[in-house]
């Protein structure tokens, strides 16, 4: 796996200069540096769209209510491949003045792709389990390509991102009908975690599942199979004296099989008074001694990141964020400094 100490960011940046923004995440966090998404871009920046981009044998389109299945690629599913291949021309420069040992690439996940993409009848994916699969199987087959192209061009290893933010909503069955007089019926925890099982067994890279939701089904990823489970670490349910022990508790039994945090501790837009670096540290070892974890672990359990994506901060604090980042986790390499 990646080495202990280091940072990462979630994903996104603000701005529209993707260059630009692959000299920040190479320069900020160099030994994990993240493929940036810059969503301001429109159409086909956004998650849903990049993702739609790498799907084999499935075609996607932009209509009033989002994307939509459609017969054959058109228009706004160039433009999302477009963007990605500049995107990754802008990151493999970069990288190649640094040449990182690891690098990260973030897609949506497959539950939160089949809940925003529609099929033809204006029904969300996600309403079809046959359907679920079949995106699902595509996109696993969509990224074993992008996985093989990024480690080529920049002789890196891979670490895959799948973000879930939409899982809790699927599996609690609150997510609105087309018609909004109802809700998509619940998927079940143990159906959800087969999909992102299969998914992340067929991708030859370790893979890491983000969810920034409220309360992230911590179990039910890292049981998934996953590398390691990327978590907003200052939602109330994490943080202080508003903790919840079936939280902290998920957060423990995780570590203690050894599958490693990807915390969010650093705020994802510019707070009012900046935190030093201090106060970002005494959370996550705050953390690890209220859980039994001896503080030199830290470095090894959990990679310092953002809260969630930076799409929504200054393009200053972005920069400030991924650097409180990786202080933080030189910070957690030497806990008694």
């Amino acid at each position: 796996m990646w080495p202990t100490g280091i940072a990462t960011g979630v994903g996104s940046l603000p701005g529209t200069d993707v260059r630009e923004a692959a000299a920040l995440v190479v320069g900020e966090t160099p030994e994990l540096p993240a493929l940036p998404e810059l969503p301001e871009r429109g159409v086909g920046a956004d998650m849903i769209g990049r993702t739609a981009g790498l799907l084999v044998d499935l075609a996607v389109e932009v209509v009033p209510t989002g994307w939509r299945v459609t017969a054959r690629p058109g228009r706004d599913l160039r433009r999302a491949r477009d963007l990605m291949a500049g995107d990754l021309d802008a990151f493999d420069d970069a990288c190649d003045r640094a040449r990182p040992a690891w690098v990260k690439v973030q897609v949506a996940g497959p539950w939160t792709l089949a809940a925003a993409v529609e099929l033809a009848s204006g029904h969300r994916v996600l309403t079809d389990r046959g359907a679920v699969r079949e995106f699902a199987a595509s996109l696993a087959e969509g990224l074993r390509g992008h996985v093989a192209e990024i480690a080529e061009r920049t002789g890196a290893s891979v670490v895959v991102q799948l973000d879930e933010p939409g899982l809790p909503a699927v599996i609690a069955g609150s997510l609105p009908t087309a018609s909004g007089y109802g809700t998509v019926r619940a998927v079940r925890a143990p159906d959800a975690q087969d999909v992102l099982r299969d998914l992340i067994s067929s991708v030859d890279a370790p893979v890491v599942v983000h969810c920034c939701a409220d309360r992230p089904p911590i179990r039910l990823l890292a049981g998934a199979g996953a590398a390691a489970v990327g978590i907003d670490a200052t939602r109330p349910a994490f943080a202080g004296a508003s903790a919840e022990p079936a939280a902290l508790d998920a957060i423990g039994e995780t570590w203690d099989a050894g599958t490693p945090l990807l915390l969010g501790l650093v705020p994802g837009t510019a707070p009012r008074r900046e935190p030093e670096i201090g106060e970002l540290a005494r959370a996550g070892f705050e953390l690890a001694d209220r859980l039994g974890f001896d503080r030199h672990r830290l470095a090894r359990l959990a990679v310092p990141t953002p809260a969630c994506g930076l799409a929504g901060a200054t393009p200053d604090w972005a920069h400030r964020a991924l650097a409180l980042s990786r202080e933080l986790g030189r910070a957690f390499a030497d806990p008694d400094e």
